[in-house]
């Protein structure tokens, strides 16, 4: 009997653990190459792994609900000779605290998972059940170690250990990988051990392993056990989603210098072109909205303003401009707050920004947003507006140089061509890194995309 055994990788760039969700295979079942054994659960997203070799399931090491780092044995598989005695699943402890039975089943009413911008699914959202973690036995040395390189596969190990992206940033920093003294999982070589050989002398910033999400969002639902009897306290742990936002807000928060400006104007204009497109036959079968309209004159505005558009290389003490806008949009999901981002946003068309924004909307909804559509995010909108909240003061993404919060769309007494009347108003609040953005292009930008929002003929002209 040959055993291999398959370790907990790292499915998203510096990721450290990962909360296994659910097995799909038992002792004693056949697996194959590229068979998808469990579902995990980072600080970014929700993933499946597939298993990389054929054979039995020798031995599931660790239950459902167990955080595991990253190089750790979560499988062993059973790749030649007789094929071991089915064993019984390993069986997740008890919680500390019973939970009620409909908090283990359903998500409560009055909290739905909302993609911002978009508001409420239709559907009431079902939660799966978690365990409380456990600690388990050390496993033992792995027979054949495995890792997972940057395209997404498993491949044997080599040497110096990198992944692409790493290798790129080695490439263009001018660093011998050979000389790298790696600090990650099973001797990977992470960006930071790049930058330090780069620059030796200059710490970097701590990594973020998760987009930042705004302090004004609608709470995040959690996981927790359901205080019995007369409790006065319920402690929650502090694990994925939730631990990588915290991070990346105190990260972000007390690296970058923020300033956040506000604009109020008057909207009616685009509300009665979000009502003229939805009538429009060739746009039909889309999702029109205010969001994808904003969405727009964001784009505009970045074109007319890019040095926006832009990020601070602390490390290499440069401003980088980016040439293409991945634009991001926070969503509000029972995991937490997350921001996938529509690559090349710049390059779509209206009708392809709408079905961009629509996959979106139904991915992020089913909790299958990957890792990768959270990475490279180069500008970010979050809609505090579906809250009822009239304004908020972002705080930046990780590696962006501003955030657009958009507020609640009310009526309200405006004057319009000398006289007040009920016109549809909101109020935008740029948050902005003052390292690389003054006054005057913040100023400018956020104008600009009012001015757009309030004659969105200037689509037309300034597109």
């Amino acid at each position: 009997m040959t055993i291999r055994e398959f370790k907990m990788p790292d499915v998203g760039e510096g990721l450290t653990e990962a909360e296994i969700l659910k097995w799909y295979v038992q002792p004693g079942d056949t697996v194959t190459d590229g068979q998808v054994v469990c579902e995990v659960e980072t600080a970014k997203a929700a993933v499946e792994l597939p298993i990389p070799f054929d054979g039995t399931v020798h031995e599931l090491v660790f239950p459902e609900g167990t955080t595991v780092d990253v190089g750790q044995v979560i499988i062993s598989v059973n790749v030649g000779g007789d094929a071991p005695a089915a064993a019984p699943a390993p069986a997740a402890p008890a919680p500390v605290t019973a939970p009620a039975p409909e908090a283990e089943a359903e998500e409560p009413q009055g909290r739905q998972p909302v993609l911002v911008g978009y508001g409420v699914a239709a559907t009431s959202t079902r939660r799966r059940a978690r365990k409380a973690p456990a600690g388990s036995a050390a496993a033992p040395a792995a027979v054949v170690p495995e890792q997972l390189n940057g395209h997404g596969s498993v491949t044997a190990a080599a040497k110096p250990l990198a992944k692409p992206p790493v290798r790129k940033l080695a490439k263009d920093l001018g660093v011998d990988l050979t000389v790298v003294v790696p600090t990650g999982p099973d001797g990977i070589i992470t960006r930071e051990d790049v930058h330090r050989a780069a620059a030796p002398v200059t710490e970097p910033a701590p990594a973020v392993a998760a987009p930042a999400p705004t302090p004004v969002q609608a709470p995040v639902a959690v996981t927790a056990p359901v205080a019995a009897g007369d409790a006065r306290e319920t402690r929650v742990p502090i694990k994925g989603v939730r631990k990588a936002t915290a991070a990346a807000m105190v990260g972000s928060a007390f690296t970058a210098p923020h300033v956040t400006e506000f604009v109020t104007f008057d909207i009616t204009r685009t509300m009665k072109l979000v009502e003229e497109l939805k009538s429009d036959k060739d746009l039909a079968g889309l999702r029109i909205n205010p969001l994808l309209i904003i969405a727009k004159a964001v784009l505009v505005a970045v074109r007319r303003n890019p040095e926006i558009n832009a990020a601070w290389d602390e490390a290499a003490q440069e401003i980088v401009l980016k040439h293409y806008v991945n634009l991001g949009i926070a969503a509000a999901t029972p995991r937490g707050l997350i921001v996938p981002n529509i690559k090349d946003a710049h390059a779509q068309t209206l009708p392809e920004l709408s079905r961009s924004l629509s996959e979106l909307v139904a991915t992020a909804r089913e909790g299958k947003t990957t890792p990768a559509a959270m990475q490279g995010g180069t500008f970010t909108i979050t809609n505090v507006g579906v809250f009822g909240v009239d304004t908020g003061t972002p705080i930046l993404n990780p590696g962006e140089s501003a955030i657009l919060a958009v507020g609640a769309i009310k009526l309200q007494p405006w004057v319009h061509k000398g006289k007040v009347k009920p016109r549809q108003v909101t109020t935008l609040a740029l948050s902005f890194d003052h390292r690389l953005v003054d006054g005057e292009l913040g100023s400018k930008f956020l104008a600009d995309v009012a001015a757009v929002l309030e004659q969105p003929k200037r689509l037309m002209t300034w597109a």
